[in-house]
């Protein structure tokens, strides 16, 4: 999938399981509508266990947003901008890794940059093996490609491991 100007070409991953978290994404999602220049695409709300996060931590809502970045975006001032979004939606500097937190927001592809620095590795190094990343991503963007991979989305939904299927989505 190439992306055209009125065509989503970056993909964020929002993550809430602190606080009420249905209502934290659905307000996020009108965030992150300022940040685009084209209408923004929005996957259901999907409830998820935790992966890699101390025992006893909450279930997650997940979800992903498609958008067109403005003119003069690039990965590292988009990063920026989702850092400053979730420290305004209460997320603070961990002390454990992986913890609960109210907002957790990560920039999944940037139209086809390859980035590998200590602030940003583009695409997400975890995405395409992670359920709660494919699943909604595979909702409104099932033939995107991501950069360095030769498979879609939906491919490699479909290629994981069957303990790793799908979580459920709720609306």
């Amino acid at each position: 999938m190439s992306a055209t100007p009125s065509q989503p070409s970056v993909f964020v991953a929002l993550g809430s399981n602190l606080g009420d978290s249905r209502s934290i994404i659905e307000r996020v999602y009108g965030e992150l509508a300022l940040l685009s220049t084209c209408p923004l695409l929005r996957s259901s709300v999907w409830e998820t266990e935790p992966v890699d996060c101390p025992p006893e931590s909450p279930p997650f809502l997940n979800a992903v947003a498609g958008l067109c970045p403005i003119p003069e975006e690039t990965p590292e001032s988009l990063l920026s901008k989702l850092q400053e979004l979730e420290r305004r939606f209460g997320r603070t500097p961990k002390k454990v890794m992986n913890e609960a937190r109210p907002l957790d927001l990560d920039i999944i592809a940037f139209g086809g940059e390859i980035r590998h620095s200590p602030a940003l590795t583009l695409p997400h190094p975890r995405a395409m093996i992670r359920s709660f990343v494919l699943a909604p991503l595979a909702e409104i963007a099932p033939e995107f490609v991501l950069p360095g991979q030769s498979v879609t989305v939906r491919e490699l939904l479909k290629r994981l491991p069957i303990e790793l299927t799908p979580p459920g989505r709720l609306a």
